[in-house]
């Protein structure tokens, strides 16, 4: 499925195959209380681009930096934050958005499932929740490869009702922008939740558990996934 054009999109060149193999073969990642997986962006480095100085800006006024590990993933591939600027990752444009082609859609779905599902083994013992925030295409991928890792994140946002409130089928993107007010105001109150749980003795009763932690890794919190 791996082609060789520097035209096609980035999860089909070999140079964001072969980065994605460092991170999961050989790239160390520094156990945190929280991961937050974030889609990634047009503009880079994405800790650049407008809509991850937004996400910043709500994480930060929630959580200090040591707290947490920010995960960038889509046509990127799975990318911890602090390699944003190891090739390829800075290196390309591309809008999987603004793609009509049914077979390249279903094509990055697939990829980007299975890149995910191995992220998201390898490190299963790293965090104490997981977060994700994320909709479209994107949400899909990260949804089908929990579904194939058995790993679940604490909260997906935004919540399906939220997301049909925003909903706009005369929109070029009927589901809107993560960077709208509505959605990130959901954002802040989803993440206030996990830090008073994760700071709490124990979980708060009457919650299901979301998570499916590897064996061995840390017990995942009790919350419900925004579905």
């Amino acid at each position: 499925m791996i082609q060789d054009s520097p035209d096609d999109p980035p999860f089909y060149q070999p140079a964001f195959e072969e980065a994605f193999r460092f991170i999961i073969d050989d790239y160390v990642i520094a156990p945190r209380q929280l991961a937050i997986f974030l889609p990634c962006a047009i503009r880079k480095p994405y800790s650049c681009s407008p809509s991850h100085s937004l996400f910043s800006q709500v994480i930060n006024s929630v959580f200090s930096e040591h707290e947490y590990h920010t995960v960038v993933f889509g046509t990127c591939g799975v990318v911890p934050a602090e390699l944003e600027l190891m090739y390829p990752f800075a290196h390309y444009q591309y809008m999987l958005g603004k793609c009509q082609d049914s077979r390249i859609r279903q094509d990055f779905l697939e990829i980007e499932t299975e890149r995910i599902s191995l992220f998201l083994q390898k490190t299963c013992k790293c965090y104490r929740a997981r977060v994700a925030y994320c909709i479209g295409l994107f949400r899909e991928a990260f949804e089908r490869a929990c579904i194939r890792s058995g790993i679940y994140p604490d909260l997906l946002l935004p919540t399906r009702p939220t997301i049909w409130r925003q909903y706009n089928k005369d929109c070029p993107f009927p589901e809107g922008s993560l960077s709208m007010p509505e959605y990130l105001e959901e954002f802040r109150h989803g993440l206030i939740d996990v830090k008073e749980i994760i700071a709490g003795p124990q979980a708060s009763p009457g919650k299901v558990t979301t998570s499916g932690p590897c064996p061995g890794a840390t017990e995942p919190l009790n919350m419900t996934v925004g579905t």
